[in-house]
């Protein structure tokens, strides 16, 4: 065999080694791709944080990017937009987004109840009397917001009869602290650090207003649903595994909470017992969360029924 066509042979294997190398790294890739999740600085959201925490996601081998948004509003403008692939977010925006033919479905609840609403005074005994004062929530497409106008209409009261701004949670316990504003209605752990920590007045908890109510659900992008089918399936068993793990042993996973939002254990094991938990999806849980849709629907916040298989999606 000549010179040259031993150069030409050892760069045709040379070719084909790498082309080999290529494929096995591309389909690589391809099973490492990282998985976007949204989440809100909440306790609420607390399965998602133990379950990173305690390596849930790294033993399935599933890479995960987390990003944290102030409110459900715009989490699900990053949803409709292909942002993210899933989210722990309120059942308010993604009924709301759902409605509007945001291709989302929900695939478990996370948590029921867990709001409060606080006022600066002592002498507030009920929303009645904060009317034609400043109530803050998260955002208008927040269930707080939602509960808020609930509760108003309950006790004969309107939107109208108040002022309610939208404010960042944590700006909201400041603002109320100083006076800034009369009262709000907010979520864990913010109620009980208002509570125990700025010795604010709890009028109601949201299971005084709404008992049993849904609240943050687990969403995900029927695109990722359906074309990432595998690693929907370990994310969901992931989320009802940590789930479990909390409800096991509730003191026991504050050490897994993201520190910026926990200010300390004793206010941590406080916050935590004023929160459900749930992972699943049974007719139960439906139930609720069309119970919700309805309350929904008779305050004027979205039109019409939503079919079930386009709320849902049982993977």
């Amino acid at each position: 065999m000549s010179k040259n066509r031993k150069i030409i042979g050892l760069t045709i294997i040379i070719a084909v080694i790498l082309l080999i190398i290529f494929t096995l790294y591309a389909m690589s890739g391809e099973n490492t791709e990282t998985v976007k999740i949204g989440y809100l600085p909440t306790d609420h959201d607390a399965a998602l944080f133990v379950a990173n925490a305690t390596g849930m996601f790294k033993d399935e081998g599933i890479d995960v990017e987390f990003y944290e948004y102030n409110n459900g509003g715009d989490m699900m403008s990053a949803m409709a937009s292909g942002e993210l692939d899933a989210g722990y977010v309120g059942i308010t925006p993604v009924i709301y987004s759902i409605s509007k033919d945001v291709p989302v479905k929900i695939v478990a609840g996370a948590q029921n109840e867990g709001s409060g609403l606080l006022s600066h005074s002592p002498s507030v005994k009920s929303i009645t009397d904060l009317k034609g004062k400043t109530v803050a929530t998260p955002g208008e497409a927040s269930i707080q917001s939602v509960l808020l106008k609930y509760d108003l209409k309950k006790n004969g009261l309107s939107t109208s009869d108040i002022e309610s701004p939208t404010m960042k949670v944590s700006s909201m316990n400041d603002a109320l602290k100083t006076d800034g504003i009369d009262a709000m209605l907010t979520y864990e752990p913010y109620v009980t650090i208002s509570k125990e920590i700025n010795n604010q007045t709890l009028v109601e908890s949201s299971e005084d207003i709404l008992p049993d109510h849904p609240c943050c659900v687990v969403i995900m992008n029927e695109k990722f649903i359906s074309g990432e089918s595998d690693k929907a399936k370990k994310i969901l068993d992931i989320h009802k595994r940590a789930t479990e793990k909390i409800e096991a042993n509730p003191e026991g996973v504050i050490q897994y909470l993201p520190p910026h939002i926990v200010p300390d254990s004793e206010i941590e094991k406080e916050s935590l017992k004023h929160i459900k938990w749930v992972s699943d999806l049974n007719d139960t849980y439906k139930k609720n969360v069309n119970d919700f849709l309805n309350i929904e629907k008779d305050l004027g916040i979205i039109n019409g029924d939503i079919p079930q298989e386009k709320l849902f999606s049982e993977i």
